[in-house]
């Protein structure tokens, strides 16, 4: 069975190769100290450190396969600066919320490196899904629970 694609810019690419490393040669070192340390304090039917490390080692772990199986399906989203006239992923666009009159800026981003707060918006969320393809100045719809509109005013 075929992974599906990851989904990603340039940065997110380079974000998750400095996880994935961070991990490997920092985290795991730490947390195979940390085992050997409470291994040291004797029996461990009763060691909570021990037991700790162990879940901490297993996380670690499981983020480390996750990452090499994203990194290994990953597709870089092509972001072309300016001359662009309709939104695609990897586009930064500013839109006007009709129903709280304020203006945010967002780039379209795969769900891997998605962060809202910081202007990175999944393609798979309604906004972004209600963009695609349309042009500066067009009003959609934004289909959820209580849709609104937003006024798509620039596209870079």
């Amino acid at each position: 069975m075929a992974q599906e694609k990851v989904l990603v810019t340039q940065e997110g690419l380079n974000e998750l190769i400095k996880e994935q490393q961070h991990l490997i040669h920092v985290v795991r070192k730490e947390v195979i100290e940390d085992l050997q340390a409470a291994r040291a304090q004797g029996d461990l039917s009763e060691n909570a450190d021990y037991d700790a490390a162990r879940d901490r080692q297993a996380r670690i772990e499981s983020r480390i396969r996750e990452l090499e199986i994203m990194l290994n399906n990953i597709e870089i989203i092509d972001e072309k600066k300016g001359g662009q006239k309709v939104i695609r992923l990897g586009t930064t666009f500013t839109m006007l919320d009709h129903e709280t009159n304020k203006k945010e800026t967002f780039t379209i981003v795969g769900s891997v490196e998605a962060d809202p707060i910081n202007g990175k918006l999944s393609n798979v969320t309604p906004l972004a899904q209600a963009v695609m393809d349309r042009r500066a100045g067009e009003t959609v719809t934004v289909n959820v629970d209580e849709p609104y509109t937003v006024e798509i005013l620039e596209i870079k």
